[in-house]
């Protein structure tokens, strides 16, 4: 089992920034991660993920401006988010793939993740 703890949530106004950590509880064999998002009335959407071989993916509404990365000596992924906008506003999840040598096929699909957690909001202001 692996708990997922995410932190950094918060309110800010349009424009600005916030940093996103999601701490695993040991290491995840697969280093594959991921953030996804959920506003209110909407589907969970893949924002960001981060491969074993440190490849990146983002979903296009957040490229430019969410940088995702990872501390596999922390076991923690962070997700840097800079100019943010009033459609930021959702739950943000963090997500991981606890499988030896996997590589999702589709990075920011939900199902390629087995582990989630509890999620940290963001809220964004016009």
């Amino acid at each position: 089992q692996v708990q997922l703890v995410e932190s950094g949530g918060g309110s800010v106004q349009s424009g600005g920034s916030l940093k996103l950590s999601c701490a695993a509880s040991r290491y995840i064999y697969s280093s594959c991660m991921a953030w996804f998002r959920q506003a209110p009335g909407k589907e969970r959407e893949g924002v960001a993920a981060i491969d074993s071989d440190g490849s990146t993916s983002y979903a296009d509404s957040v490229k430019g401006r969410f940088t995702i990365s990872q501390d596999n000596a922390k076991n923690t992924l962070y997700l840097q988010m800079n100019s943010l906008k009033p459609e930021d506003t959702a739950m943000y999840y963090c997500a991981a793939r606890d499988s030896a040598n996997y590589r999702p096929q589709r990075p920011l699909n939900e199902y390629e993740y087995n582990y989630w957690g509890q999620g940290t909001q963001v809220t964004v202001s016009s």
